[in-house]
């Protein structure tokens, strides 16, 4: 059985790797005595797959991650609706189980079916009117070209075509803010790519991933979950900005 947990990262946590996160669910699976399915080989690894890595720093009301439990091990009663409350008393605070569904025989990875992310950005360089006067140029351009680095490789890239929407939103902890809507393929645009796209000086004071959306078969971006597995927001019919 696979099974899709959806869980958050809030407060000091956030300061976390993506990588330690991993460390640290994987003694939260062996505290909770969770029956994984294992890797063959010479050094078996338990058979879970996280979604997009989330930037150190951020919060997030939706990380998600997929187990497989083993079939052997299993009770035929298992019922996974119980996971939240057996795992989320092993994990540090700051991270919580808030919904967990069986995943369908043979889905994606959540690394290929993830399209899109929601993030809220509070911003420091700019003031409310300036940000919203950024926002507005950005849309407007045919282009917006930056440098990246990748593998010790530095590229420039036209990362308009990932920015899906964008627009200023009430101001967090008295700094102006944005909530943005950024593509994750073919490559993700990350929330400091786009403040660099907007201008020079635009830094992030805070960052906080709300959504990570998958396109469903008639184009419209849905949760990762059943509808009836969350109670987070449901994903809005977006219209790509062009």
């Amino acid at each position: 059985m696979r099974v899709r947990l959806r869980f958050t990262k809030y407060g000091k946590i956030r300061f976390t790797s993506h990588r330690d996160v991993a460390r640290m669910w994987e003694r939260a699976f062996r505290r909770a005595d969770l029956p994984l399915a294992y890797s063959i080989g010479f050094s078996p690894r338990p058979k879970v797959s996280f979604g997009l890595a989330l930037p150190t720093g951020a919060e997030s009301d939706a990380e998600y991650l997929d187990i497989e439990l083993d079939p052997l091990r299993t009770a035929d009663d298992f019922e996974p609706s119980g996971l939240p409350a057996r795992l989320s008393p092993m994990l540090p605070v700051g991270i919580d189980v808030t919904a967990v569904a069986p995943v369908e025989s043979g889905a994606d990875s959540l690394q290929h079916q993830i399209t899109s992310c929601r993030w809220e950005l509070a911003v420091t360089g700019v003031t409310e009117d300036e940000l919203g006067v950024l926002i507005t140029t950005a849309l407007a351009a045919d282009s917006l070209v930056i440098a990246r680095e990748r593998k010790g490789q530095t590229s420039e890239d036209d990362v308009r075509p990932a920015i899906v929407s964008a627009t200023p939103i009430e101001a967090v902890d008295g700094y102006p803010a944005l909530a943005c809507v950024l593509a994750t393929q073919p490559r993700t645009l990350r929330p400091a790519e786009l403040l660099a796209a907007l201008a020079g000086g635009v830094e992030e004071v805070r960052v906080r991933r709300t959504h990570q959306w998958i396109t469903s078969r008639d184009g419209a971006p849905r949760e990762p979950l059943p509808a009836d597995a969350t109670d987070a927001p449901l994903a809005p019919t977006l219209e790509r900005v062009s």
